[in-house]
């Protein structure tokens, strides 16, 4: 589930024009509709962000806000998918806004996303504001494993500065009521979000990714709406390799073809 889905890089007079110095690659995704400009070693996007971006449920003139925004890899492939939509994006590491920056102006899309220096533990400012937020936290609880030793995936993959419960405090802080959360986390931490969720969102809904079918699920994204009532269901679900393509037709229309990630959908059988 952590493998890059850089299909292809620039050719090398396309990355030298760009500027691209020998610490970064530039890699392809959404078919090469999206392309971003990564460190070499460190955090690099993954799977579960395009996963992330396609299941935000956003149209054009709303607003989505992505705590810990990153190289801002989920909110480009959102905001290519959803013409119209603005992304507001706070990130704590300067390298990686700066990054992140550098990739919302390689892709065109100034005028449709902003980021911050910010932290999601720090709750100051307005809240109830965006029509969605999405999020991407750290894979695993603070000691559950040996930290990665680039500062930017290690933060990327272990709570440090904040736990689970903030960053879904963070959420339900910002959002405007009856709007969306979405987030992707490890499958064995979805009683842990649930928990943290508990009467202040509704309309739960589980999606499992799973590596194949048959196969348990290590991913697991989940939506629900603030303010919202109604039990939690656990949809079909969707796997991501095949026994001998590397992806399923399913998965492959999300990856290549930016397709949405529609959870209405799975939830009616479609």
């Amino acid at each position: 589930m952590e493998q890059v889905l850089g299909v292809e890089k620039m050719t090398v007079k396309t990355a030298a024009e760009a500027g691209i110095d020998e610490s970064v690659t530039v890699d392809d995704f959404l078919g090469g509709a999206v392309r971003l400009i990564q460190p070499k070693t460190g955090y690099r996007v993954s799977m579960d962000t395009v996963m992330l971006a396609a299941a935000v449920p956003a149209v054009a003139g709303e607003t989505v806000l992505e705590g810990g925004i990153g190289t801002a890899g989920a909110a480009i492939c959102l905001a290519q998918r959803v013409a119209g939509v603005k992304v507001h994006g706070l990130e704590l590491q300067e390298a990686m806004r700066l990054l992140g920056e550098r990739n919302v102006d390689f892709n065109g899309f100034n005028e449709s996303i902003a980021i911050e220096e910010g932290c999601i533990t720090d709750l100051s400012g307005p809240q109830s504001q965006f029509d969605h937020v999405m999020l991407n936290p750290p894979y695993l609880p603070e000691g559950k494993a040996i930290r990665p030793p680039a500062k930017s995936k290690g933060l990327a993959h272990m709570d440090s500065n904040a736990s689970l419960k903030d960053w879904i405090r963070f959420a339900v802080h910002k959002v405007k009521n009856k709007g969306s959360i979405t987030l992707i986390i490890r499958a064995d931490r979805v009683d842990e979000a649930i928990a943290h969720l508990h009467r202040r969102a509704g309309g739960l809904v589980i999606m499992p990714l799973w590596p194949r079918a048959g196969m348990p699920a290590k991913r697991v994204i989940i939506q629900c709406r603030k303010g919202m009532h109604g039990a939690a269901s656990i949809l079909p679900g969707l796997a991501l390799h095949g026994e001998i393509e590397r992806y399923t037709a399913e998965a492959r229309k999300i990856l290549w073809d930016g397709a949405p990630l529609d959870l209405k959908a799975f939830a009616r059988g479609q």
